[in-house]
């Protein structure tokens, strides 16, 4: 489960652009918890870390009015690292 990092992206000349432009997004988010599927085990994945997938993978779901998404291990594209 991953809750997504909610951010107004800006061009080089400063004009915001809405979450609802057309373009494919990547999203991020912050790993909030991990199944223990033989596959999910493979990523490695490890509580707080940030993950990036697709704009309209996994499933939406709301816990104590905080938006989170549940994805399936061939949803994540890859693992930011800081």
């Amino acid at each position: 489960m991953v809750k997504p990092h909610t951010a107004a992206e800006v061009t080089k000349s400063g004009i915001v652009l809405p979450a609802s432009a057309e373009k494919e997004q990547k999203e991020q988010g912050e790993v909030v918890a991990i199944g223990a599927g033989e596959k999910v085990k493979k990523l490695h994945l490890k509580l707080g870390q940030t993950v990036v997938f697709g704009k309209y993978s996994g499933e939406e779901i709301e816990i104590d009015k905080v938006q989170y998404k549940f994805l399936k291990d061939e949803d994540v594209l890859g693992v930011v690292e800081k």
